[in-house]
């Protein structure tokens, strides 16, 4: 397959460079009744990636949809063994109907691996992420990684119904342990989410925290980690227009050094220090 690629000299990759290529689409298929997963043929050149980044994903138009903007989405899978890139969706407005609609041999154009990632430090031996629904995706890389450090995972997988839930698998797959929690069953309340996370600091099964998106489970987290001195990283999900960091669209507010500061979430993000970032 001849594929179509350029440099477009992009630094907000915590690689140093992006690039806009066209892509192959392998499958596009239906996971569950709520997600899909859309698999690409890719150039290894944009396979170089980091848990918690992201790609500006050039949308179809169809006969039904015509998105105009590029759209933002986390990376779900990198795999330069096998030139494939995996994108987890849910198809809910205008951009995402258009993607429903790419079928195996269509190609697509990318632009990325941008922004920067989540970072696992040496002292960080024991992981716990929790994350809900869709919010799964981000940390599925995160996982992939930990295993390939040889660290221990708890992943905590929310969800409306056991039927919906995402990703649990997966993090079996990569040696996670996994608990899941769901509104069905009356078992994703915050309380006692933070319930099975005290229980797990209680045994000394967390060096660092991860989450993604949600602003309840950030303000949880928060505050445990505040408790306890442990630290942790969120994902931020944000409106975008370039993605690149020049039109300041997805600006947020953040505490640092007993400051308010503002930064983009497509540039200096998306991935934060969970400290740091403010609820909205």
């Amino acid at each position: 397959m001849k594929q179509f690629d350029k440099s477009v000299g992009v630094s907000s990759s915590a690689n140093g460079e992006a690039f806009e290529v066209e892509t192959r689409v392998k499958s596009n298929d239906e996971v569950n009744g709520e997600y899909r997963l859309l698999i690409l043929d890719a150039p290894q050149k944009v396979l170089d990636c980091q848990p918690g980044q992201f790609f500006h994903l050039l949308c179809p138009v169809t006969s039904q949809n015509a998105p105009y903007l590029r759209r933002p989405m986390s990376i779900y899978g990198f795999y330069p063994e096998k030139s494939e890139l995996h994108f987890l969706y849910k198809v809910t407005g205008e951009g995402t109907r258009a993607l429903a609609e790419l079928l195996p041999g269509d190609t697509f154009n990318v632009l990325g691996p941008l922004g920067k990632g989540y970072s696992i430090r040496d002292d960080w031996q024991q992981l716990l992420l929790v994350a809900r629904g869709v919010g799964l995706a981000t940390l599925a890389p995160l996982a992939q990684e930990a295993q390939r450090r040889g660290r221990k995972l708890t992943a905590i997988c929310s969800a409306r119904s056991p039927e919906v839930l995402m990703s649990v698998e997966l993090f079996r797959e990569m040696g996670a342990e996994v608990i899941t929690v769901t509104d069905a069953e009356g078992s994703s309340g915050m309380e006692n989410i933070k319930a099975i996370i005290q229980d797990k600091i209680g045994a000394g099964e967390v060096d660092a925290l991860y989450t993604c998106g949600s602003n309840r489970m950030l303000t949880l987290l928060q505050e445990i980690g505040a408790e306890h001195g442990i630290p942790g990283e969120i994902a931020l999900e944000q409106q975008m227009a370039c993605g690149l960091g020049m039109c300041q669209c997805c600006v947020r507010s953040f505490r640092r050094n007993n400051q308010i500061v503002h930064e983009r979430v497509c540039r200096e993000g998306p991935v934060f220090d969970m400290q740091e970032a403010m609820g909205w």
